[in-house]
């Protein structure tokens, strides 16, 4: 298995159209992750990924499955439980940049994960641990089992991928900040956005936060600029390397999670470390133009061709 990763992975209710939610009559049903939306990224780009979770034994539940599993990702760590439901989230789009979430997982099924469950062979036979601090703020065990998860990766070798994903619906911020900066500690690369990185280092130019996150433990990092692109150290080289235009912005639900897959199918290629930025820049510049979290994560041939100088995803293809 090249990358492992583990999370809460909900069924999305998405409004049939742009009005408050009080007002909506329809939804349309979709699986998101942040964990499986980077697992199916890659798999849809040729690696092989597997992921692991709790699940409710309820129609959302093996729906859940059935859709990650049949991306081509492995499923065969995940669990099911009879003792909580799946969770589900609703989405509210009032236009393309005005997106509210509201989210039913208190005490949902992933929340009941726990260390114990952890199979370290699975975790440490992975080359890269895909992280993201979702799972921590979920439950107290789940905070567990995240770190058991790290020392495994630690212990074999397995390199990690850490991408903070704050949810400031389920963080108290005294503790996330505690937390995340924990993890931020033990990642060989860490991906913040902006805002995530002003928060865990008081910093306000992405520069002195990459710096600042080195001098804490990571290897090396990543600061996501948005439209702008990404800001890149690891001690030795760095540099910012641009986004790519984004024609039309649909939806920028999932650009963060397609961005990480990108730059993790970029670290498997064997890439040096602003090409697998770049390479983040591209997917995630592919995925603001469809709807939905994981319907635009584009194949390799995609990618290649937008890096090539393509224009990705063409309009009609004939």
């Amino acid at each position: 298995m090249e990358v492992v990763t583990f999370g809460e992975t909900m069924v999305l209710l998405a409004p049939d159209r742009m009005v408050p939610l009080e007002y909506v009559n329809g939804f349309h049903k979709h699986v998101a992750g942040a964990e499986t939306n980077v697992a199916i990224g890659l798999a849809r780009m040729g690696h092989t990924v597997g992921w692991f979770s709790k699940l409710g034994n309820d129609p959302f539940g093996r729906y859940i499955r059935q859709f990650v599993r049949g991306h081509g990702v492995d499923t065969s760590e995940v669990r099911v439980t009879d003792e909580a439901p799946t969770g589900v989230f609703f989405k509210e789009q009032i236009s393309p940049e005005q997106i509210q979430v509201y989210y039913y997982r208190k005490q949902s099924a992933a929340s009941l994960m726990q260390a114990e469950e952890l199979n370290e062979t699975y975790v440490g036979g992975a080359r890269i641990l895909h992280v993201t601090g979702i799972t921590p703020a979920l439950s107290p065990e789940c905070r567990r089992l995240t770190f058991s998860a790290l020392e495994a990766a630690k212990k074999h070798g397995t390199t990690i991928v850490f991408d903070p994903n704050i949810r400031w619906k389920l963080w108290n911020r005294e503790v996330a900040y505690r937390v995340l900066n924990e993890i931020a500690a033990l990642a060989d690369y860490m991906l913040p956005g902006m805002e995530e990185g002003q928060f865990l280092t008081g910093c306000c130019d992405p520069v002195e936060i990459a710096d600042r996150l080195l001098k804490a433990g990571a290897g090396a990092a990543v600061i996501k600029l948005g439209a702008d692109g990404a800001y890149y150290s690891n001690g030795r080289i760095s540099g910012t390397e641009s986004g790519f235009p984004v024609k039309r912005l649909i939806d920028p639900m999932g650009a963060g999670d397609g961005f990480a897959a990108g730059f993790i199918s970029g670290l498997l290629q064997g890439e040096e470390l602003p090409s697998a930025v770049r390479r983040g820049n591209a997917v995630g510049s592919i995925v603001v133009g469809v709807s939905g979290d994981v319907e635009g994560l584009p194949a390799r041939q995609d990618v290649e061709l937008l890096l090539a100088g393509g224009t990705g995803m063409e309009d009609i293809i004939r």
